[in-house]
């Protein structure tokens, strides 16, 4: 009798193993990206609703959905997350397959729909994290995994941001960067001269990295749009890593940038209570 059931047993448990089997795949896709941006108190509400519809606008342009379909598969998985400080993170658009137009369209609609204050501090280190652990545990599983991260400062709270990028680049994630360099923030003693070096230096990394430097806000919405659509195609960056969203080449001086000087210059203006 105990043979029996034991046999029941195990007959019943491999009966149930196809369908845990299925339940555990996930969808595969040309690319599984996040796009993690800025919304530290630095960034005012006007830039914060610029950034939104820029995203949105450049997600259900022709160039992007066109990379979308040149892709392998024709389908990726994005999520669009907003982060500040270590600890503030916050999804807008969880994770979602984009296989046509009518999907670029939801997900624009879906961050449209919001609209969120800014958070306070600055940890690109933080944003880092929070992504590469989304990225690791969403249902998908890309032929590249790639972070997006924008931002108009260096990292100030948090691990320190070369780690987190090493980290990231260690799972076989690659990271590029959008450094907001508009000048025209309300936390200006918290920038620095050439936060694109910065990036380049202590935040981008991996196979193709690049960054492209925003120097107005009239030239996010292109710099945003072409930048997935380099993202989605897996299109080899130019030397350095620096593609000017202008017609000049920006100035790249030698030498490693201090990718401690945001925690730094934080050290430096603390007494003043603020915290962007």
């Amino acid at each position: 009798m105990r043979f029996r059931l034991q046999s029941l047993i195990v007959i019943l448990f491999m009966s149930l193993l196809p369908a845990a089997a299925l339940s555990a795949q996930t969808i595969e896709v040309d690319v599984e990206l996040v796009l993690a941006v800025d919304v530290s108190r630095s960034m005012s509400p006007e830039e914060l609703d610029i950034q939104r519809r820029g995203y949105a606008e450049a997600l259900v342009s022709d160039e992007v959905i066109d990379a979308m379909g040149d892709g392998l598969l024709g389908r990726v998985a994005i999520q669009y997350v907003e982060w500040a400080g270590q600890y503030n993170q916050r999804i807008v658009v969880d994770w979602t397959l984009i296989e046509d137009r009518a999907d670029a369209q939801a997900f624009a609609r879906q961050l449209l729909a919001h609209r969120s204050p800014s958070m306070s501090r600055t940890s690109i280190s933080g944003g880092i994290n929070f992504a590469v652990n989304a990225i690791d545990t969403n249902a998908y599983s890309g032929n590249r995994r790639i972070i997006d991260i924008s931002g108009d400062g260096p990292n100030n709270q948090g691990p320190y941001v070369a780690l987190a990028r090493d980290e990231a680049l260690a799972s076989g994630i690659i990271i590029n960067g959008l450094p907001l360099m508009t000048r025209d923030g309300i936390y200006s003693q918290f920038d620095i001269e050439r936060l694109d070096l910065y990036y380049r230096d202590c935040v981008i990394g991996g196979p193709g990295a690049f960054l492209i430097p925003v120097l107005s806000w009239e030239e996010f919405p292109e710099a945003v749009r072409r930048k997935i659509v380099l993202e989605l195609a897996g299109r080899p960056s130019p030397p350095a890593h620096i593609m000017p969203t202008s017609g000049s080449i920006l100035d790249l001086p030698g030498g490693e940038s201090d990718c401690l000087i945001g925690e730094k210059i934080w050290e430096q203006n603390r007494w003043m209570w603020t915290d962007p």
